[in-house]
Formats: C-alpha cells, sequence, structure tokens
C-alpha cells in the first residue's frame, strides 16, 4: 500500500510533465537551500533567477505557474523575500494586475468583431510580406497610444478564432458550436501538412505582431509604463517625451518595420510561411456563411462590439481611467447590450487571463527578490562610474541585458532612481541626465525583445491559449526574435552612443 501511495504523489507531481522534469524541478528545489547556506544569498538569488527562466523555457512541458510558484513558496521560507516585499511589488503594478483581470476579458467579448474585421485583412491582402507588415506597424502604431498587452490580446484573440475555425470543419465539427480543437486525435491526416503551414503562418503574424509592440512602445509617454515613469521624473509632457526619444525610437522603428519584410521576403529564422490554399478556402467560406446566415440579433452585437471598441480606443487614448477599469466597463456595457446575462458565458471569458495574472504574480515575486538581494546594484555602480561619454551606450546595455531577464518596469525604476540622485548630487549635468534617462528608456524597452519574459507582452503570448496551439515555445520565442533583436538592439545602441 505504501508503495502504491509514494508512486501516486510520484505520479500526481506537475500531472503529464516528464519524468526528468520533475526530477529537475525538486533537484532545483534542494539546490536552492544548500547554496543559499554555503554560498550566500546573492548567489542564490541569481540561481533562482536563472531557475525561474527554465520553468518559462519549459512552458510547453507544464505551466510555469506551478514550478515557480514551488521555487518561490520556498524562498519565502528561506526568507530570500518577504510576503511584506511581494505584497508592496503587487501594489505597485497593480495597474497591470487589474489590466489583466478585466481589459483580456473585454477583450473576449469582441471576439466575433475581431473575427470579422481581421478575416477580411487575412483574406482580402494575398503578400505574405505587406500582411506581416501590416501586422507589424499597426501593432506599433496602436501600442504608442493604447496598452501593449491590450494589443497583444487582440492579435491573439482574432488567432484563436482563425484557428478553431480551420481546426473544426477539418475536424468535421461545426465551426459556430463550441467544441474541442486542441487536440489532432480526430483531425484526418490529409489536413497535417495544411494545419502544420498554417500552425507556421500564424507563429510568423503574432511574433511581427508582439515585436510591434516595442517598437511602437517606445516612442511615447503612454506607449509603456516606464515611459510614464521615467516622463514623470523628468517633467517631460507628452510631446516633448517624443522629441526627446525621437532620435532613438524613429530610425528603429524604420528598421524594424524594414526587417519584418526582409524576413518575410528571406525566409529566415522560421518567418515566410504562406497561408495553405485549403486554409484560405475554409476561412473564405466560413466568412461568406456568416454574412450570408447573419441574423439581425447578430448584427446588432457586432454593431455594439464595434461602438465598444471606440469607446474604448477613445478612452485608452485619452487614459481616462485604469486601463483595467476601461476593460471592466467594455465588459458591462458589450454584455448588457448583447443579451450576455448568465454567469456560465461570463466567466468563460476570464478563463485565459487568470492563469497569466497568477503567473505574474509569481514574476513580481522574483522581482522583489531581486530587490531585497540587491543583485543588479553592483552592474548599476559599474556603469555609473564609468566616464561619462561611455555611460549612455553602456546604460543602454546594461538595461537591455537585465530587462531581458527581470521585469523592464522594475529595472527602469532602479536606474532612473540612481541616476537622478546622482544628478541632484550635482555629479552631472542635467542634459547628459536627460541622455542618461533616454538611454534607460530605450534600453529597456528595445533589446529587451530578446526573451519572452523580457517583454510583459511577449510572456503573455508564451503563456496564452493561443502558443501551445501554433507550437509557439519558450525557444522559439527567443530563435524568431534574434533578428529583431540584433537590429534593434544594435541600432538602438549606436544612436544613443553618437545621435543624442
Amino acid at each position: 500500500m505504501s508503495g502504491s501511495i509514494a508512486q501516486a504523489f510520484a505520479h500526481n507531481f506537475l500531472g503529464q510533465s516528464p519524468r526528468w522534469y520533475k526530477a529537475t524541478i525538486v533537484g532545483f528545489l534542494i539546490l536552492n537551500a544548500v547554496v543559499l547556506f554555503t554560498i550566500g544569498p546573492v548567489a542564490a538569488g541569481w540561481l533562482l533567477v536563472i531557475e525561474f527562466i527554465f520553468t518559462l523555457a519549459m512552458a510547453l512541458k507544464c505551466y510555469p505557474l506551478m514550478p515557480g510558484g514551488l521555487l518561490l513558496i520556498e524562498a519565502l521560507l528561506l526568507k530570500m523575500t518577504t510576503p511584506q516585499a511581494l505584497y508592496d511589488e503587487l501594489l505597485h503594478n497593480f495597474p497591470v494586475i487589474l489590466l489583466l483581470m478585466f481589459m483580456v476579458a473585454g477583450i473576449y467579448f469582441m471576439k466575433d468583431l475581431l473575427l470579422f474585421l481581421f478575416s477580411r485583412l487575412l483574406l482580402g491582402v494575398r503578400s505574405k510580406a505587406i500582411l506581416a507588415l501590416m501586422f507589424c506597424f499597426l501593432s506599433a502604431f496602436l501600442s504608442a497610444f493604447l496598452d501593449a498587452l491590450t494589443v497583444t490580446a487582440v492579435i491573439i484573440s482574432a488567432a484563436v478564432g482563425f484557428y478553431s475555425v480551420y481546426h473544426r470543419v477539418a475536424s468535421g465539427n461545426d465551426p459556430r458550436k463550441d467544441s474541442e480543437f486542441g487536440d489532432d486525435q480526430h483531425l484526418p491526416s490529409r489536413h497535417h501538412e495544411d494545419l502544420n503551414q498554417f500552425r507556421a503562418f500564424l507563429r510568423s503574424l503574432l511574433m511581427h505582431g508582439a515585436v510591434g509592440t516595442a517598437l511602437g512602445g517606445v516612442c511615447t509617454l503612454v506607449g509603456e509604463p516606464q515611459n510614464l515613469l521615467i516622463g514623470h521624473e523628468m517633467g517631460w509632457h507628452f510631446g516633448e517625451f517624443f522629441q526627446k526619444v525621437a532620435p532613438v525610437s524613429l530610425p528603429v522603428l524604420v528598421a524594424g518595420l524594414v526587417t519584418c519584410v526582409l524576413l518575410e521576403k528571406l525566409r529566415w529564422f522560421g518567418y515566410g510561411t504562406l497561408l495553405p490554399d485549403n486554409v484560405r478556402a475554409v476561412l473564405a467560406n466560413y466568412a461568406a456563411e456568416d454574412n450570408a446566415k447573419r441574423t439581425p440579433r447578430q448584427t446588432a452585437a457586432l454593431l455594439v462590439q464595434g461602438a465598444a471598441a471606440l469607446i474604448l480606443i477613445g478612452c485608452l487614448a485619452f487614459h481616462l481611467a485604469e486601463v483595467g477599469l476601461i476593460g471592466l466597463m467594455v465588459i458591462v456595457l458589450i454584455t448588457a447590450f448583447t443579451g450576455i446575462t448568465d454567469e456560465h458565458r461570463l466567466g468563460s471569458a476570464f478563463k485565459d487571463a487568470m492563469p497569466f495574472t497568477a503567473l505574474l504574480v509569481v514574476f513580481f515575486a522574483v522581482v522583489a527578490i531581486i530587490h531585497d538581494q540587491h543583485l543588479f546594484v553592483p552592474l548599476i555602480e559599474w556603469v555609473l562610474a564609468l566616464p561619462m561619454d561611455q555611460q549612455p551606450g553602456m546604460l543602454f546595455i546594461a538595461n537591455g541585458l537585465l530587462s531581458a531577464i527581470s521585469d523592464n518596469v522594475f529595472v527602469a525604476t532602479i536606474y532612473i532612481t540612481e541616476v537622478k540622485q546622482a544628478f541632484l548630487a550635482g555629479h552631472m549635468t542635467r542634459e547628459h541626465f536627460e541622455t542618461l534617462a533616454i538611454a534607460i528608456n530605450t534600453g529597456t524597452n528595445l533589446p529587451s525583445v530578446a526573451t519572452p519574459n523580457g517583454q510583459a507582452a511577449f510572456l503573455f503570448l508564451l503563456t496564452s491559449a493561443i502558443a501551445p496551439l501554433v507550437r509557439l515555445s519558450y525557444g522559439r520565442m527567443v530563435w524568431m526574435a534574434v533578428p529583431y533583436t540584433v537590429v534593434m538592439g544594435s541600432l538602438g545602441w549606436y544612436a544613443v552612443s553618437y545621435w543624442l
């Protein structure tokens, strides 16, 4: 009996994950305590950061919340951080949590409108390069005024819609009725090749869109949370922020869009896959039937969703309230005027965002450990000790590297605080202070596309419902981001070093 119970515990631990993965997590938990008590908290802190990145990289083996959560529970028990420090970090980032709770659910209720609009874009533009450019540019433009996570949620919702339609039709199911589309078991073998090609097609569009959010987000005061923080510390208004950052942000934006087109034309790094003809035919037939069978009630629902989308854009553009509260308003408006009144249908909208919200809480616990153990302090002190002419370029690199493994808002907060203290102490001029502020802003925004944990939008994409469907793993995201990282990082560094 005892043997069977032990086997049951071993089997239940992290569920269907491979045995080697389970053993690795157990090894991490043992190793952390050993390193903490033998080498010290700094080494244990860096080890835990690396281990958490590993859980993100293995997201398709096991959702990172469970193994990452175990690592962070252990860190709290070992007093590498405290519950109060974690709570303070969550309070500081509460607008992001609020956004995920309500805005992503609000986008869910717009899925019919998004499928309607994006299907016309997807079917109307035959050139993959032009289609990719449109995805990248529109994501950049919207992210400059809205929120990158909101823009990413829109793209994800549209991609899930397209995938579910084709998968259900290919499996012989009604695409308008809820049915399983994450399992290929009932998919006829003749459709497997088209499905794999469709996955590659969607992967490339999703990556172009995600990179677009970084290209546009760096440009304006409201594009990313750290922009607002830095602008506040510098006393820059919207127009002044745009003007100060433009020598770096605009050349990088142009280079990023050119890179998008070249990747599609050259078919490098997993890009360039075309939409299969059979998939195009299925989506076209679905759109045609949808138009022909649309009832007045469905048309009215589309009009309500369209009106809610316009209200959403207006409220976000003028920042009338926190993004999450605007999302809650969208939920109320759409559900109230489209006949959605039962709790079950309402609850379905929240199931995609809540796992990522919980994972983000674990991620902020990692940030709390970094803060409490002062893991970044030696690098900050080293950069600020360099000659002034070298500081902007090295600050850009340091911010990029740290943002790629941590939270870019956290990194920006630490660096702008340290730099401002040096300025107030009289160690630099106002002009040099502004140059360093621009380096911090662009450094936390541009090179951080290198990894999914460097940008919240990338991490959201990695852990979303679409990632396992299109086989978008951590490693594949890193590989597909390489050309963008090289172009955006190198040009950004050159502009910060020589054009400011």
